[in-house]
């Protein structure tokens, strides 16, 4: 059976084929004993296997909650707990840098109770809303493409009624408020409600991260700097 998910600890700085230009090097700086924070790389092969088949491929979701699994247990904590949550990032990585190009979602496994977990672990309530906030707005944008003006939008109310120009003058009562209007967009763009389940929004999220190669903008660019259409992207969990 082919492995699709290698944990950083696996790989190495010669594997830019397989895991990506940041998954190999990530993967390098972890076996040099650089202190990054933990996590895990979905192959390109997984990536190309996707994109020909218009499905993620069989065993892929297993393995991605196999070293989810593994990835708690070091932790210490679980994705999306309501007393001491586990947050993680996903971020495309090609064997060759395609700046901005691609897709990121961050801070997956925020819900409505492991953001007042976060809350109370970084006694920072504004911190954790904006977090949350941020989220809901990359999801609804990157996993579910909707409208991005809709947030921003949304945004720009939520400032004039506080008679404010900066998003950093937002309380956390005025950005839990945004939560909810961010929510409700989701809701009505979508049809369906913003996910709750932390690995709904995991395995959505890298779905996103493999048809971003295909985006408008990825295309352009490695027409333009003359990089392999066939390659595929790795996806970074970490």
């Amino acid at each position: 059976m082919v492995q699709f998910v290698h944990a950083f600890e696996s790989g190495n700085k010669d594997l830019k084929d397989l895991l990506g230009g940041k998954g190999a090097n990530l993967a390098e700086m972890t076996n040099l004993g650089i202190p990054v924070p933990p996590g895990f790389t979905i192959t390109t092969e997984a990536c190309r296997a996707y994109l020909a088949n218009g499905a993620v491929p069989p065993g892929l979701v297993e393995e991605v909650d196999e070293h989810l699994a593994r990835l708690e247990e070091r932790m210490g904590r679980r994705l999306g707990d309501g007393t001491d949550p586990l947050l993680v990032s996903v971020r495309s990585g090609a064997k060759f840098s395609m700046p901005g190009m691609m897709e990121t979602v961050l801070n997956i496994g925020l819900g409505d109770a492991s953001v007042l977990a976060l809350a109370d672990q970084t006694d920072n309530p504004r911190f954790a809303w904006d977090s949350y906030r941020r989220l809901v707005q990359m999801f609804g944008k990157t996993v579910l493409g909707l409208d991005g003006d809709a947030f921003e939008d949304a945004m720009d109310a939520a400032k004039t009624a506080k008679g404010v120009t900066a998003d950093v003058d937002l309380d956390a009562g005025d950005l839990q408020s945004l939560v909810a209007r961010f929510k409700a967009i989701v809701l009505e763009g979508s049809g369906n409600p913003f996910p709750q389940d932390p690995r709904e929004q995991l395995h959505a999220a890298v779905e996103a991260v493999f048809d971003s190669w295909n985006s408008d903008r990825a295309v352009l660019y490695r027409r333009r700097e003359r990089i392999p259409t066939d390659l595929g992207t790795a996806v970074n969990v970490q």
